[in-house]
């Protein structure tokens, strides 16, 4: 995510903490969050798709998804 929208997200957060935000800024706000959390997931899921788990037998496995 750009630095950019990330200062962005900072700058409503301390604001709504000032004072309580116009309809246009939670919006902007919860769109804002919505696209940070998807790519952090997307980070996260790429890193666990390549991690690999050692067992007690030495034999290295690939992490599967639980369904």
């Amino acid at each position: 995510m750009e630095n950019s929208k990330l200062n962005r997200i900072n700058e409503l957060a301390a604001l709504a903490k000032q004072r309580e935000l116009t309809p246009e800024e939670l919006t902007e706000r919860d769109a804002l969050r919505r696209e940070y959390i998807e790519e952090w997931r997307a980070g996260a899921m790429q890193v666990l798709d390549n991690t690999y788990v050692v067992g007690p037998d030495g034999v290295k496995r690939k992490l599967q998804r639980k369904k």
